[in-house]
């Protein structure tokens, strides 16, 4: 019995890097592989590398690329299926047997798999173009989807081997970038091939540390591999012509434009002069003689990068190009005219950025470029000529502050106007006055201050080949240099402490890294979580509480808000004798609130110290609470989705997770319960049988009275001018796609078109996820994730939006309009978090799963019939006085109906709150 299928890897002088691809063969699920190494006449001891069972062929003569020793591979190929790998990737497990099971599955050609980049650096997977490879399907010939010419991969697919040999498929000799002829004449002549949505290869993106060991395609800067990429390119479109399908050239060479190009466009800010003139000699045949429309689809900057080489400006084209990545620079120059913006003073279509919408941005995000123009030392002091752009006259008839922020250093600067509408600062930087920091860096920006304390701030461009500036300061040496392909200013600290120095002396040389590292690798030791803990169990045994010390924490953490914010405010607006301590990993807080680092020593010193806990989500986990300690769990929400245990990541049968989870309930002595529905439903699912604290939810008293002082605080702060409506888009988290942005579901582009002009959305992400909100979006969202409290965007906004957030039950007592966005509900409910109620079925306003009917929505929207009860069954006791209730109850031992009048004297509260601390347990 043959192999199912072959794998060719080819390789060359990479015996250290080989053995890495030959074990993800040895480890995938599909046993009966074939695994033949074509080895491109290496010099190196590669043959030494090849273990038994492999198939080991060396060609005689380099052949200079990879398509001679693919085409070796077909030939040699027993198998019916065959897949090309490179020596530097891998495969993940179950790639040879899922893409085997759908090609036999579909009959298909072939079938293509997603391909992720593996960042070597830093272990980070990225997908490619994820969309080309969703939903799973089989695709009846490229005409049916010629975006498809962007995965022009020939290593994340698997071929029918009678169907390459019939059609005499091979890769090209004679030039790099042989894949991407290949698979021109590969979609050129396929009837069908599938899709599939899971990853299949790992393409390795290793750190550069020499030319000759860096891929063919990160040859950026080499402008011989431009000239191979345009020829592939050219190839490519003469095989669509002779294969009929000349109509979809122009989907072809938008790939070119979309990927290659770009490629080329990211290092321009990183060539000289004569390098990115020989680039533009070399691509503006190709780009000139393009299908009719390509430019004109392509995204606006690429756009005129492209329409800049057509004009052979090769000299605008590097500012232009520094606004494709890293800071993505604003323009020098635009014009405006008949409600259009145009890149620099050529009101031409083809240099047109509208799109971008930079003109609409809100103050604190316009966009300000800042170049380096000079840079010398003297002594410790660096001085510094910045020339900066005002494109959109963003500071035009303002009175503003300048300033030049380096880390917490703010120095006052005077920029002054220049005849061509720039402006000259100057800058007296004194390194020795900018504290060093953890990071050993930062990157300065320039910022401009309003009369009104609002500021715009951008970094600060330098050219990539700018020579690094050395200055020395006492206990350390800083640089000044470039970082990043478009490059921006960045001061970075080298360290010369006594090991430092010691590590100089020539017999300590060979320990320098060592003895650098020393210090840290003491301090990392000390601060380990396990010697942490032995040390608090040890403490909490022999030191004595302090009865009239409270920890307060919310959210692990990550700021000031929830409950605990409010039972806070009502302890000191009462003076209770109590003293107050947040834990804190970020955040903002009031002025006068003392905080400790959650996880440093002074945070684990006050755990032990304290005679109160109060906190919305957890205090460390595993950590037991003291003797003596009472411990309020406020809880962070209430609503439809599965808590506790269970929730996804309990629910399951593992033992560990769900104890360690049980000990920490079990260390509360009291909850704060905001209904009855969320008795019914917490109590089981956490197993909690202790005290339950009837009285409302305190951080909803404001929501009962209302404050307007916080309407005019949240609108201000986030720009929404005054005659647009507020909605508030609050979406939940996924629980398999945390930190992925994937929950911001809605389409904003396209509601943007369809409402921007009356709506402003106030975009409040989860605390586990991540999303950046795109600049072009930025006019019409409001990024308020980092907002510091969602209750005034709930007073501030005139409607919501969420799916399936916790959000939804306090919004309920204003009364205002909600619109569930459900399109995976679903999924949500059966596969994903899973539900205790049915929402489509008790939802206080419309469930939507489409743009057309949330727009739909939001030109009437008005609460429903079914608000009322909605309402009551998440708030039925909501009197506006829930955090003096619970302060009542739990710090004083009272009924919240007792009089305060009745313990007026502050040294009875120290009593009774003593009392609490003496006695353990509930």
């Amino acid at each position: 019995m043959g192999p199912d299928v072959s794998v060719v890897v080819i390789t060359y002088n990479d015996a250290a890097r080989l053995p890495r691809a030959l074990a993800s063969l040895r480890a995938q699920t599909l046993r009966n592989l074939e695994i033949i190494v074509v080895d491109d006449a290496s010099t190196d001891h590669t043959w030494r590398v090849i273990p038994r069972g492999v198939r080991y062929l060396r060609r005689e003569v380099n052949s200079g690329g990879c398509g001679a020793p693919r085409n070796d591979g077909i030939d040699a190929a027993s198998a019916p299926y065959v897949m090309f790998m490179d020596s530097d990737d891998e495969l993940p497990p179950h790639a040879c047997k899922s893409l085997l099971a759908e090609i036999e599955r579909t009959d298909a050609d072939f079938v293509s798999g997603q391909i992720s980049r593996l960042y070597e650096s830093s272990g980070r997977t990225e997908r490619y173009y994820p969309s080309l490879f969703s939903p799973r399907r089989v695709v009846e010939g490229i005409r049916a989807e010629p975006r498809l010419f962007l995965d022009g991969f020939s290593t994340n697919k698997l071929y029918r081997v009678s169907f390459l040999r019939e059609h005499n498929l091979r890769f090209r000799e004679d030039l790099y970038y042989e894949d991407h002829v290949f698979t021109a004449e590969l979609y050129s002549v396929a009837r069908r091939f599938a899709i599939v949505p899971w990853c299949v290869y790992l393409w390795h993106r290793a750190v550069a540390t020499c030319p000759s060991r860096t891929s063919i395609s990160l040859r950026v800067t080499d402008l011989g591999n431009v000239r191979h990429r345009v020829a592939a390119a050219e190839a490519a479109d003469r095989i669509l012509r002779q294969n009929g399908l000349a109509d979809l050239v122009g989907a072809r060479q938008a790939r070119f434009v979309r990927q290659d190009l770009r490629v080329y466009l990211n290092a321009v800010p990183g060539y000289d002069a004569v390098a990115v003139k020989e680039l533009t000699s070399i691509v503006r045949p190709y780009l000139a003689t393009m299908e009719p429309g390509v430019l004109d689809g392509a995204e606006p900057m690429l756009r005129v990068c492209a329409n800049l080489i057509v004009a052979d400006r090769h000299e605008d084209l590097t500012a232009a190009a520094q606004s494709l990545n890293g800071p993505r620079a604003a323009p020098r120059r635009v014009l405006r005219a008949n409600g259009r913006t145009y890149w620099g003073d050529d009101p031409d279509p083809a240099f047109d950025i509208t799109e971008l919408r930079q003109a609409e941005l809100p103050y604190t995000a316009s966009r300000i470029r800042h170049e380096l123009a000079e840079m010398t030392a003297n002594g410790t002091c660096a001085t510094l000529l910045i020339r900066t752009y005002d494109p959109y006259q963003v500071l035009d008839g303002l009175d503003v502050i300048a300033w030049f922020i380096a880390r917490d250093e703010r120095i006052p600067v005077v920029p002054l106007r220049q005849t061509d509408g720039s402006y000259l600062t100057e800058v007296e930087l004194d390194l020795s006055d900018i504290a060093l920091g953890r990071s050993g860096f930062c990157e300065p920006l320039m910022g401009f201050e309003r009369d009104d304390g609002r500021e715009t701030t951008d970094r600060i461009l330098v050219s990539p080949t700018r020579r690094p500036l050395m200055v020395p300061v006492r206990g350390h040496t800083a640089t000044l240099r470039p970082e990043g392909r478009v490059a921006v200013l960045r001061v970075a600290w080298l360290r010369m402490s006594p090991l430092h120095r010691l590590g100089r002396l020539p017999w300590a040389r060979p320990y320098a890294k060592r003895l650098r590292a020393l210090p840290k690798r003491l301090i990392k030791r000390a601060g380990r979580p396990k010697v942490k803990l032995a040390i608090y169990k040890q403490l909490i045994r022999f030191v004595p509480r302090d009865p009239d010390l409270v920890l307060f924490e919310a959210d692990c953490g990550k700021g000031y808000t929830g409950h605990p914010r409010y039972i806070h405010e009502e302890v000191r607006r009462r003076g209770l004798p109590l003293r107050t301590v947040w834990s804190r990993t970020g955040g903002k807080f009031p002025k006068g609130v003392r905080t400790v680092r959650r996880t440093g020593w002074k945070h684990l010193w006050t755990m032990v110290r304290a005679g109160w806990w109060v906190d919305s989500h957890g205090m460390l986990l595993g950590y037991p609470k003291p003797p003596g300690t009472r411990y309020l769990q406020t809880w962070h929400g209430q609503g439809i989705k599965t808590v506790g245990l269970n929730s996804p990541d309990l629910r399951g049968d593992f033992p560990g997770p769900r104890e360690e989870w049980r000990a920490n309930v079990a260390r509360w002595d009291a909850l704060v319960a905001p209904s009855p529905e969320f008795e019914r439903v917490f109590l089981p699912s956490m197993e909690y049988a202790g005290r339950v604290l009837r009285h409302g939810s305190p951080r909803c008293d404001v929501l009962v009275h209302g404050d307007a002082t916080a309407v005019r605080r949240a609108r201000q702060a986030l720009e929404i001018p005054p005659d647009r409506r507020v909605l508030l888009y609050a979406p939940t988290y996924r629980d398999r796609a945390k930190f992925s942005g994937r929950s911001v579901r809605v389409d904003l582009e396209r509601l943007a078109e369809a409402v921007s002009e009356d709506w402003v959305i106030v975009l409040r992400t989860h605390p586990v996820e991540r999303y950046q909100v795109p600049e072009r979006l930025r006019h019409f969202v409001r990024p308020a994730g980092s907002y510091p409290e969602i209750n005034d965007l709930i007073l501030a906004s005139d409607a919501l939006l969420t799916d399936y957030s916790s959000v939804m039950c306090d919004y309920a007592i204003t009364g205002k309009p909600m619109i569930f966005y459900v399109d995976d509900w679903d999924d949500y409910r059966m596969i994903e978090r899973g539900v205790y109620h049915d929402l489509p079925s008790m939802a206080p306003g419309p469930c939507v799963s489409s743009v057309e009917e949330l727009v739909e929505a939001l030109s009437d929207p008005r609460p429903n019939e079914r608000y009322a009860a909605f309402r009551h069954l998440w708030h039925p006791d909501e009197r506006g006085d829930a955090a003096a209730r619970v302060v009542d109850a739990f710090f004083l031992g009272r009924s919240p109906e007792a009089a305060l009048s009745d313990l007026s004297d502050l040294s009875e509260m120290r009593s009774h709150a003593r009392d609490h601390v003496r006695r353990p347990g509930r």
